[in-house]
């Protein structure tokens, strides 16, 4: 397997880090913009319309794309999905797919130890300060994951390599194409402004602040069907805003399931997309947990806490995923 060497990745990583870190900043500024635009005239269907499509459009590029096919293999698509799929993902504005992958990787191989990336239960600090750094605060002191250990695999990939790179382009998209249709739909540069606060920083806020909760609130909030070995907990709040992804104990039990709601009542629509692209030849080996697994994992009914943490010592050449049943 060939791969490039990190030093020429490096300009890219820096210049996709600080996108990222203005991205932390900027959207709190946009969101108090548009609640004194809309003070006193409200906000119209077309504001909402861009903001959900979007939201919809970048957060399943995150859960679909960059978690389950990029960094834990689940699924199997054509070339033209997977390019969509890293360029949604990227569009999120959550950093470029080299580093959001390595960093997951990472969380698993070290989750809830001394290395994962954004524990809440790691530290001497007070549980607010650990719960303010897993949620976000990782963001402005976590060192650049080695893309070399965690993602070859995906470096190895040059259409991966060119999405990576080309992160600062799926940026300005992800401004520019709400702003645009804010503009053309409604005739007004008002409503070009109006997209692109809705459909962009806005939306770029609320996704982020969904995505940074799996981190941070369901480490320390919700159920623990499964033995899983670290302190991720099911969310049912967080597992609709997050479009699946709050249920994260039962993701941390079966890393390379595509599917994370198992329960007949945990909506997941990640799951539901991945379901339909299925039906439609668009995704195949989609990857399940057996049922046989599922019951030797369920944890022990007087199991408050996990039994005991266990960090997972990374090798070079394996990932943070485990084969599962498929079908």
């Amino acid at each position: 397997m060939t791969t490039l060497p990190s030093s020429e990745l490096t300009p890219a990583r820096h210049g996709a880090r600080m996108i990222v870190l203005i991205s932390v900043v900027l959207p709190p500024l946009a969101l108090a913009t548009v609640m004194w635009l809309a003070w006193g005239r409200g906000f119209g269907v077309l504001d909402l319309s861009i903001f959900f499509g979007m939201y919809l459009f970048c957060g399943l590029g995150i859960t679909v794309g960059f978690h389950r096919y990029f960094t834990h293999k689940s699924f199997d698509c054509p070339r033209w999905m997977k390019i969509l799929l890293g360029v949604a993902g990227s569009m999120a504005v959550q950093g470029d797919l080299f580093w959001w992958c390595a960093v997951h990787r990472q969380h698993h191989q070290h989750s809830d130890c001394e290395h994962d990336p954004h524990s809440p239960h790691v530290g001497s600090e007070s549980r607010i300060k650990r719960f303010i750094y897993s949620h976000f605060g990782w963001l402005f002191k976590i060192e650049s994951p080695d893309e070399q250990r965690y993602v070859p695999d995906l470096m190895a990939d040059p259409d991966l390599r060119a999405i990576s790179r080309l992160f600062p382009l799926w940026v300005t998209l992800s401004m520019a194409i709400p702003a645009v249709l804010g503009g053309v739909i409604s005739g007004t540069w008002l409503g070009a402004l109006t997209g692109l606060l809705w459909g962009g920083l806005v939306r770029v806020f609320f996704e982020h602040h969904v995505t940074w909760s799996v981190n941070s609130v369901c480490h320390i909030w919700g159920a623990q069907p499964y033995d899983s070995h670290d302190h991720s907990r099911n969310n049912v709040l967080v597992g609709v805003l997050a479009l699946g992804e709050g249920w994260h104990n039962n993701h941390h039990a079966f890393p390379t399931s595509a599917r994370h709601g198992l329960a007949w009542w945990q909506f997941d629509a990640s799951w539901i997309t991945i379901r339909l692209m299925s039906l439609l030849g668009m995704a195949s080996k989609v990857k399940l947990p057996t049922p046989e697994r599922m019951a030797r994992s369920v944890s022990a009914p007087d199991a408050g806490q996990p039994a005991q943490v266990v960090e997972t010592k990374p090798t070079a050449d394996e990932p943070a995923s485990e084969t599962t049943a498929s079908r």
